[in-house]
Protein backbone atom coordinates (compact mmCIF):
# COMPACT_ATOMS: atom_id res chain seq x y z
CA UNK A 1 0.00 0.00 0.00
CA UNK A 2 1.08 3.62 -1.00
CA UNK A 3 2.44 5.43 1.96
CA UNK A 4 -0.27 7.70 3.73
CA UNK A 5 -0.08 11.11 5.53
CA UNK A 6 -1.12 10.74 8.92
CA UNK A 7 -4.30 13.15 7.99
CA UNK A 8 -5.27 10.44 5.43
CA UNK A 9 -4.12 7.29 7.96
CA UNK A 10 -6.41 8.72 10.71
CA UNK A 11 -9.32 9.68 8.62
CA UNK A 12 -8.86 6.04 7.09
CA UNK A 13 -8.77 4.60 10.62
CA UNK A 14 -12.35 6.20 12.05
CA UNK A 15 -14.01 5.22 8.51
CA UNK A 16 -12.85 1.64 9.05
CA UNK A 17 -11.19 1.67 5.82
CA UNK A 18 -7.06 0.21 5.10
CA UNK A 19 -4.10 2.03 6.34
CA UNK A 20 -1.07 1.64 5.47
CA UNK A 21 -0.33 1.43 9.25
CA UNK A 22 -1.63 1.93 12.63
CA UNK A 23 -2.26 5.44 13.12
CA UNK A 24 -1.01 6.85 17.28
CA UNK A 25 -1.85 9.70 19.58
CA UNK A 26 -0.89 9.27 23.20
CA UNK A 27 -1.30 11.67 26.65
CA UNK A 28 1.93 11.83 28.70
CA UNK A 29 1.67 12.87 32.25
CA UNK A 30 4.07 16.08 32.52
CA UNK A 31 6.16 13.92 34.94
CA UNK A 32 7.27 11.85 32.57
CA UNK A 33 8.19 14.37 29.49
CA UNK A 34 10.10 15.68 32.83
CA UNK A 35 11.82 12.41 33.47
CA UNK A 36 12.90 11.79 29.60
CA UNK A 37 13.79 15.45 29.05
CA UNK A 38 16.07 14.95 32.12
CA UNK A 39 17.30 11.98 30.81
CA UNK A 40 18.29 13.29 27.54
CA UNK A 41 15.87 11.51 25.74
CA UNK A 42 13.59 15.09 24.98
CA UNK A 43 15.08 18.44 24.15
CA UNK A 44 13.89 20.97 26.79
CA UNK A 45 10.11 22.21 25.49
CA UNK A 46 10.54 19.14 22.77
CA UNK A 47 7.21 18.68 21.07
CA UNK A 48 6.32 14.85 21.66
CA UNK A 49 4.17 14.59 18.54
CA UNK A 50 6.98 15.59 16.32
CA UNK A 51 9.30 13.26 18.66
CA UNK A 52 7.48 10.01 17.86
CA UNK A 53 5.83 11.11 14.70
CA UNK A 54 2.80 10.79 16.47
CA UNK A 55 -0.54 11.53 13.78
CA UNK A 56 -2.94 13.63 15.76
CA UNK A 57 -3.13 17.42 16.82
CA UNK A 58 -5.62 18.78 18.87
CA UNK A 59 -6.94 22.11 20.03
CA UNK A 60 -9.79 23.81 21.31
CA UNK A 61 -12.60 23.41 23.86
CA UNK A 62 -14.70 26.09 25.35
CA UNK A 63 -14.10 27.87 29.01
CA UNK A 64 -17.06 26.44 30.37
CA UNK A 65 -16.96 28.36 33.75
CA UNK A 66 -19.85 30.49 33.95
CA UNK A 67 -18.56 33.65 35.39
CA UNK A 68 -15.70 34.46 33.84
CA UNK A 69 -15.36 38.08 35.44
CA UNK A 70 -14.99 35.92 38.79
CA UNK A 71 -11.65 36.08 40.31
CA UNK A 72 -11.11 32.99 41.51
CA UNK A 73 -10.85 33.30 45.71
CA UNK A 74 -7.71 30.81 47.59
CA UNK A 75 -9.79 30.01 50.81
CA UNK A 76 -6.41 27.83 51.77
CA UNK A 77 -3.44 26.78 50.86
CA UNK A 78 -0.50 24.10 51.91
CA UNK A 79 2.43 23.09 50.54
CA UNK A 80 0.82 20.59 48.59
CA UNK A 81 -3.11 21.79 47.75
CA UNK A 82 -4.61 24.35 47.42
CA UNK A 83 -8.23 25.56 48.03
CA UNK A 84 -9.96 27.86 46.02
CA UNK A 85 -13.73 29.36 45.07
CA UNK A 86 -14.22 29.35 41.51
CA UNK A 87 -16.40 31.08 38.67
CA UNK A 88 -18.90 28.27 38.89
CA UNK A 89 -19.31 28.78 42.98
CA UNK A 90 -17.65 25.80 43.21
CA UNK A 91 -14.82 25.25 45.74
CA UNK A 92 -12.20 22.62 44.63
CA UNK A 93 -9.10 21.60 46.56
CA UNK A 94 -6.16 21.07 43.73
CA UNK A 95 -2.91 19.36 44.31
CA UNK A 96 -0.40 21.58 43.33
CA UNK A 97 2.42 19.35 42.63
CA UNK A 98 1.38 16.97 40.59
CA UNK A 99 -1.81 16.72 37.99
CA UNK A 100 -5.19 14.62 39.79
CA UNK A 101 -8.54 14.88 39.61
CA UNK A 102 -9.48 17.57 42.04
CA UNK A 103 -11.39 16.96 45.43
CA UNK A 104 -14.86 18.29 45.40
CA UNK A 105 -15.38 20.09 48.88
CA UNK A 106 -18.48 22.27 48.37
CA UNK A 107 -20.49 23.49 45.52
CA UNK A 108 -23.25 26.84 45.54
CA UNK A 109 -25.76 24.82 43.17
CA UNK A 110 -26.97 22.00 44.34
CA UNK A 111 -30.40 21.85 42.82
CA UNK A 112 -32.46 23.26 40.21
CA UNK A 113 -32.78 26.73 42.17
CA UNK A 114 -29.00 27.05 42.23
CA UNK A 115 -28.86 26.57 38.73
CA UNK A 116 -31.14 28.99 37.30
CA UNK A 117 -29.96 31.78 39.44
CA UNK A 118 -26.32 31.46 39.58
CA UNK A 119 -25.03 29.74 36.40
CA UNK A 120 -27.59 29.49 33.73
CA UNK A 121 -28.08 33.70 32.77
CA UNK A 122 -24.20 33.28 32.49
CA UNK A 123 -24.33 30.47 29.41
CA UNK A 124 -26.89 31.93 26.93
CA UNK A 125 -24.99 34.21 25.07
CA UNK A 126 -21.95 34.38 23.25
CA UNK A 127 -18.34 35.51 24.97
CA UNK A 128 -15.23 35.06 23.05
CA UNK A 129 -13.25 35.01 25.83
CA UNK A 130 -14.26 31.20 26.08
CA UNK A 131 -12.70 31.01 22.31
CA UNK A 132 -8.89 29.60 22.45
CA UNK A 133 -8.69 31.35 19.26
CA UNK A 134 -4.60 31.33 19.04
CA UNK A 135 -3.90 28.09 20.29
CA UNK A 136 -6.61 26.49 18.35
CA UNK A 137 -4.95 28.31 15.56
CA UNK A 138 -1.45 27.47 16.29
CA UNK A 139 -2.22 23.90 16.36
CA UNK A 140 -4.39 23.85 13.20
CA UNK A 141 -1.06 25.54 11.16
CA UNK A 142 1.52 23.19 13.12
CA UNK A 143 -0.54 19.83 12.21
CA UNK A 144 -1.28 21.33 7.92
CA UNK A 145 2.39 21.92 8.41
CA UNK A 146 3.39 18.26 8.98
CA UNK A 147 0.39 16.94 7.16
CA UNK A 148 -1.31 15.54 10.63
CA UNK A 149 -5.11 14.68 11.74
CA UNK A 150 -6.35 17.58 13.69
CA UNK A 151 -8.92 17.58 16.05
CA UNK A 152 -10.97 20.00 17.97
CA UNK A 153 -11.28 18.33 21.92
CA UNK A 154 -13.63 19.76 24.22
CA UNK A 155 -15.67 18.81 27.10
CA UNK A 156 -19.08 17.76 26.74
CA UNK A 157 -22.05 18.28 29.02
CA UNK A 158 -21.05 15.63 31.45
CA UNK A 159 -17.54 17.19 32.10
CA UNK A 160 -19.07 20.55 32.36
CA UNK A 161 -22.02 19.61 34.66
CA UNK A 162 -19.67 17.93 37.19
CA UNK A 163 -17.27 20.38 37.87
CA UNK A 164 -20.07 23.19 38.78
CA UNK A 165 -22.10 20.77 40.71
CA UNK A 166 -21.00 18.35 41.80
CA UNK A 167 -21.15 14.39 40.72
CA UNK A 168 -23.22 13.94 44.08
CA UNK A 169 -25.77 16.67 43.44
CA UNK A 170 -25.71 15.77 39.62
CA UNK A 171 -26.77 12.31 40.03
CA UNK A 172 -29.15 12.83 42.96
CA UNK A 173 -30.59 15.58 40.16
CA UNK A 174 -31.05 12.72 37.09
CA UNK A 175 -32.60 10.69 39.92
CA UNK A 176 -34.87 13.27 41.39
CA UNK A 177 -35.53 15.81 38.87
CA UNK A 178 -34.36 14.92 35.96
CA UNK A 179 -35.83 17.34 33.82
CA UNK A 180 -33.32 19.80 35.69
CA UNK A 181 -30.13 17.80 34.63
CA UNK A 182 -31.71 18.07 30.87
CA UNK A 183 -32.00 21.27 31.12
CA UNK A 184 -27.87 21.66 32.21
CA UNK A 185 -27.08 19.38 29.63
CA UNK A 186 -28.99 21.19 26.66
CA UNK A 187 -27.50 24.25 27.63
CA UNK A 188 -24.26 23.28 27.71
CA UNK A 189 -24.52 21.48 24.21
CA UNK A 190 -26.22 24.92 22.78
CA UNK A 191 -23.54 27.04 24.39
CA UNK A 192 -20.66 24.82 22.87
CA UNK A 193 -21.91 25.18 20.07
CA UNK A 194 -22.60 28.83 19.24
CA UNK A 195 -19.00 28.93 20.37
CA UNK A 196 -17.65 26.68 17.97
CA UNK A 197 -19.22 28.15 14.90
CA UNK A 198 -17.44 31.32 15.70
CA UNK A 199 -14.23 29.65 16.07
CA UNK A 200 -14.78 27.13 13.01
CA UNK A 201 -16.04 30.39 10.86
CA UNK A 202 -13.27 32.68 11.85
CA UNK A 203 -9.66 30.08 12.16
CA UNK A 204 -11.30 26.83 9.77
CA UNK A 205 -12.72 23.67 10.37
CA UNK A 206 -10.79 20.58 12.04
CA UNK A 207 -10.57 17.55 10.41
CA UNK A 208 -12.40 16.04 13.38
CA UNK A 209 -14.20 16.65 16.73
CA UNK A 210 -13.27 14.76 20.25
CA UNK A 211 -15.52 15.11 23.14
CA UNK A 212 -14.42 14.36 26.67
CA UNK A 213 -16.84 12.38 29.08
CA UNK A 214 -15.99 10.53 31.97
CA UNK A 215 -19.17 8.89 32.45
CA UNK A 216 -17.99 5.45 34.16
CA UNK A 217 -15.59 4.70 37.47
CA UNK A 218 -14.68 0.83 37.66
CA UNK A 219 -16.93 -1.81 36.36
CA UNK A 220 -20.07 0.48 36.39
CA UNK A 221 -21.31 3.87 34.65
CA UNK A 222 -22.37 6.57 36.34
CA UNK A 223 -25.70 6.11 35.39
CA UNK A 224 -27.65 3.64 33.69
CA UNK A 225 -28.52 2.92 30.34
CA UNK A 226 -32.15 4.37 30.43
CA UNK A 227 -31.17 7.52 32.38
CA UNK A 228 -28.18 7.73 30.04
CA UNK A 229 -31.24 7.65 26.88
CA UNK A 230 -33.26 10.21 28.97
CA UNK A 231 -31.22 12.70 29.94
CA UNK A 232 -27.55 13.04 28.26
CA UNK A 233 -28.18 11.33 24.73
CA UNK A 234 -30.42 14.54 23.47
CA UNK A 235 -27.49 16.17 24.42
CA UNK A 236 -24.94 14.27 22.44
CA UNK A 237 -27.41 13.88 19.73
CA UNK A 238 -27.12 17.82 19.44
CA UNK A 239 -23.59 18.06 19.82
CA UNK A 240 -22.60 14.73 17.25
CA UNK A 241 -25.17 15.63 14.64
CA UNK A 242 -23.40 19.36 14.54
CA UNK A 243 -20.22 17.95 14.05
CA UNK A 244 -21.99 15.44 10.92
CA UNK A 245 -23.51 18.59 10.00
CA UNK A 246 -19.97 19.53 8.83
CA UNK A 247 -19.02 16.36 7.51
CA UNK A 248 -17.02 15.46 10.25
CA UNK A 249 -16.73 12.08 12.24
CA UNK A 250 -17.32 12.45 16.27
CA UNK A 251 -14.66 10.92 18.91
CA UNK A 252 -15.72 10.18 22.52
CA UNK A 253 -13.30 9.84 25.42
CA UNK A 254 -14.74 7.92 28.42
CA UNK A 255 -12.55 6.89 31.35
CA UNK A 256 -14.40 4.18 33.29
CA UNK A 257 -16.63 1.26 32.69
CA UNK A 258 -19.49 2.79 30.12
CA UNK A 259 -19.67 -0.57 27.74
CA UNK A 260 -23.57 -0.34 28.56
CA UNK A 261 -23.96 3.27 27.46
CA UNK A 262 -22.36 2.83 24.30
CA UNK A 263 -25.69 1.43 22.16
CA UNK A 264 -26.57 4.83 23.51
CA UNK A 265 -24.07 7.00 22.21
CA UNK A 266 -23.76 4.97 18.87
CA UNK A 267 -27.49 6.09 18.58
CA UNK A 268 -26.38 9.38 19.62
CA UNK A 269 -23.61 9.49 16.36
CA UNK A 270 -20.56 8.32 17.96
CA UNK A 271 -17.90 7.53 15.35
CA UNK A 272 -14.77 6.53 16.99
CA UNK A 273 -14.60 5.35 21.23
CA UNK A 274 -11.66 6.07 23.35
CA UNK A 275 -10.03 5.27 25.73
CA UNK A 276 -11.79 1.91 26.55
CA UNK A 277 -10.21 1.55 30.54
CA UNK A 278 -8.63 -1.87 30.74
CA UNK A 279 -8.43 -2.00 34.39
CA UNK A 280 -12.45 -0.21 34.79
CA UNK A 281 -13.52 -3.53 32.55
CA UNK A 282 -13.33 -2.18 29.23
CA UNK A 283 -12.40 -4.65 26.24
CA UNK A 284 -11.88 -3.91 22.99
CA UNK A 285 -12.03 -7.42 21.52
CA UNK A 286 -15.77 -7.73 23.25
CA UNK A 287 -16.44 -4.29 22.24
CA UNK A 288 -15.21 -5.04 18.78
CA UNK A 289 -17.70 -8.29 18.97
CA UNK A 290 -20.77 -6.25 19.70
CA UNK A 291 -20.00 -2.53 18.24
CA UNK A 292 -17.16 -3.19 15.33
CA UNK A 293 -19.40 -3.08 12.26
CA UNK A 294 -20.39 0.90 13.89
CA UNK A 295 -17.85 2.29 15.79
CA UNK A 296 -14.01 2.94 14.97
CA UNK A 297 -11.73 2.33 18.59
CA UNK A 298 -9.12 4.18 19.84
CA UNK A 299 -6.74 2.55 22.99
CA UNK A 300 -7.32 0.23 25.37
CA UNK A 301 -3.80 -1.16 25.50
CA UNK A 302 -3.28 -1.91 28.99
CA UNK A 303 -1.22 0.74 30.49
CA UNK A 304 0.26 -1.41 33.16
CA UNK A 305 1.80 -3.53 30.78
CA UNK A 306 3.55 -0.80 29.34
CA UNK A 307 4.48 0.68 32.33
CA UNK A 308 5.97 -2.66 33.43
CA UNK A 309 9.06 -1.95 30.80
CA UNK A 310 8.43 -5.46 30.14
CA UNK A 311 8.60 -6.27 25.96
CA UNK A 312 7.01 -9.63 26.05
CA UNK A 313 4.46 -8.34 28.43
CA UNK A 314 3.80 -5.26 25.77
CA UNK A 315 4.06 -7.99 22.95
CA UNK A 316 1.68 -9.76 24.24
CA UNK A 317 -1.14 -7.25 25.28
CA UNK A 318 -0.98 -5.59 21.36
CA UNK A 319 -1.04 -9.20 20.21
CA UNK A 320 -4.35 -10.36 21.87
CA UNK A 321 -6.05 -6.75 20.87
CA UNK A 322 -4.79 -5.82 17.40
CA UNK A 323 -4.25 -7.98 14.82
CA UNK A 324 -7.69 -9.65 14.97
CA UNK A 325 -9.97 -6.61 15.06
CA UNK A 326 -7.74 -5.51 11.69
CA UNK A 327 -7.57 -8.16 9.75
CA UNK A 328 -11.66 -8.38 10.06
CA UNK A 329 -12.04 -4.83 8.85
CA UNK A 330 -12.12 -3.03 12.62
CA UNK A 331 -10.92 0.80 12.66
CA UNK A 332 -8.44 1.66 15.22
CA UNK A 333 -5.92 4.41 16.20
CA UNK A 334 -2.85 3.12 18.61
CA UNK A 335 -3.17 4.79 22.13
CA UNK A 336 -2.78 3.70 25.79
CA UNK A 337 -5.67 3.08 27.86
CA UNK A 338 -5.54 6.39 29.29
CA UNK A 339 -2.52 8.29 29.94
CA UNK A 340 1.80 7.39 29.95
CA UNK A 341 2.65 7.70 33.93
CA UNK A 342 6.68 8.57 34.57
CA UNK A 343 7.28 5.02 35.29
CA UNK A 344 6.83 4.10 31.53
CA UNK A 345 10.49 4.14 30.24
CA UNK A 346 11.05 6.33 26.82
CA UNK A 347 12.37 3.15 25.01
CA UNK A 348 9.85 1.01 26.35
CA UNK A 349 7.38 3.80 24.80
CA UNK A 350 9.42 3.79 21.59
CA UNK A 351 9.12 -0.16 21.37
CA UNK A 352 5.32 0.06 21.89
CA UNK A 353 4.55 2.38 19.11
CA UNK A 354 7.08 0.07 16.81
CA UNK A 355 5.82 -3.13 17.33
CA UNK A 356 2.23 -1.59 17.66
CA UNK A 357 2.76 -0.01 14.14
CA UNK A 358 4.54 -3.10 12.13
CA UNK A 359 0.94 -4.83 13.67
CA UNK A 360 -0.90 -2.23 11.92
CA UNK A 361 0.90 -2.56 8.65
CA UNK A 362 0.77 -6.21 8.44
CA UNK A 363 -2.89 -6.49 9.04
CA UNK A 364 -4.52 -5.48 5.36
CA UNK A 365 -3.30 -8.36 2.99
CA UNK A 366 -6.79 -9.38 1.70
CA UNK A 367 -7.74 -5.48 1.16
CA UNK A 368 -4.57 -3.63 1.18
Amino acid sequence: MQEMTARERVHNAIARQPVDRLPCSESFWGDTTKRWTAQGHLAEGEDTIRHFDMDIRRAGGIRSVADLDFEPVVLEETEETILRLDGNGATLRRHKLHASTPEHVDFTVKDRRGWEEHIRPHLLGLDRRRIPFEGYRRERELAAADERHFCWSGTAPFEQMHPMCGHEYMLIGMAEDPDWVRDMVMTYAECTIRHMEVLFAEEGLPDSIFFFEDMGFKNKPFMSPAMYREIMQPGHARLFGFAHSLGRKVLVHSCGFVEPLVPGLVEAGMDCLQAMEVKAGMDMPRLFERFGDRLAFFGNIDVREIASNDRERLRAELDLKVPAMLERGGGYILHSDHSIPPDVDHDTYQFFLDYGRALGRHSWPATA
